[in-house]
């Protein structure tokens, strides 16, 4: 096996590596993600082919270790400052809720994550729709397994998701042993058919990432934001148009037990420019509403 390329990065304060990175996993058997002995790996399929990327924080030293194999390695070593949040300006953040505040003072390390990836952060949040988070990530978990390729370097449980040609050769009956019904897989086509346009997204402002990426039929604000939060590190990347966040933001800084899209908005208005971040941070803060309803049912679409 081929020597890693290798490079080190230095963050410019506080940093916590694992919730920065956290976000781009998709569930606990993600093929493409994994967390082991301190280190996040990941497998990627980069603009010059796949790569897999190990990265270790060093706090004796200092500094974040990282090692990269395969033919997309320099590229993927190439933007490991973005990745780790290097572009992030967490000093643009001003709390305007004391448990906003809070949260911030206790992970002072979280940064945005920035892949320069669209089309991997694109296919499992349209994965994501409609469907329980368990329902994704298996769809997600079964279809690299079987259609993806063995991501280069030691680890011989991570896998590189399809190139886009991949994706529209998978079978309909596979796509319904993942669990994903017709309208996801067809969005998944659809977007794979334009997957250069769509990954120009990522050197986009956001307004325009998120026209580019709503010009696709069955992609919409939700999918968007959900995929341009990890791609384009974009700070008000906010997500509406979801089962819970509303709820759990209203009852984080008001104390009420419901929510719509337009309370959470008016309630996140302060943080203007911001709102993603200020939804992290509430996330981070563990103030959740205590379960009553029924957990969302897990869909079938197997055949009678």
């Amino acid at each position: 096996m081929p020597a890693p390329l290798r490079r080190t990065w230095v963050p410019p304060g506080p940093y916590d590596l694992h919730r920065t990175l956290g976000v781009l996993g998709r569930g606990p058997g993600d093929p493409a993600f994994r967390v082991a002995d301190g280190a996040v790996r990941r497998a990627s399929r980069t603009p010059l082919g796949p790569a897999t990327l190990c990265v270790r924080a060093r706090p004796g030293a200092g500094e974040i270790e990282a090692e990269a194999w395969g033919p997309g390695a320099a590229w993927m070593l190439d933007g490991l400052p973005a990745l780790l949040g290097e572009g992030d300006d967490p000093a643009a953040f001003t709390p305007r809720h004391r448990l906003v505040h809070e949260a911030r003072r206790r992970h002072p390390g979280v940064r945005l994550a920035r892949t320069g990836l669209v089309l991997e952060s694109l296919i499992p949040s349209i994965l994501e729709q409609k469907v329980t988070s368990d329902e994704a990530y298996r769809a997600w978990r079964l279809l690299l397994q079987r259609h993806g390729e063995p991501a280069p370097g030691p680890w011989d449980r991570l896998r590189v998701m399809p190139d886009p040609r991949g994706w529209a050769l998978i079978p309909s009956w596979e796509w319904h042993r993942a669990g994903v019904d017709d309208k996801r897989s067809a969005t998944i086509l659809r977007a794979v058919r334009v997957a250069r346009r769509l990954e120009e997204a990522a050197a986009m402002d956001l307004p325009d990432a998120l026209h580019r990426l709503q010009l696709v039929q069955g992609i919409g604000p939700w999918t968007a934001a959900e995929a341009l939060q990890r791609s384009n590190g974009a700070p008000d990347a906010i997500t509406v148009g979801d089962l819970h966040l509303p709820r759990i933001v209203g009852y984080a800084l008001t104390g009420r037990r419901d929510g719509t899209d337009e309370q959470m908005l008016e309630l996140l208005a302060p943080y203007e420019g911001q709102r993603h971040r200020a939804t992290r941070f509430i996330l981070l803060s563990g103030r959740t509403l205590p379960r009553r309803a029924p957990r969302f049912p897990v869909g079938n679409i197997a055949p009678l």
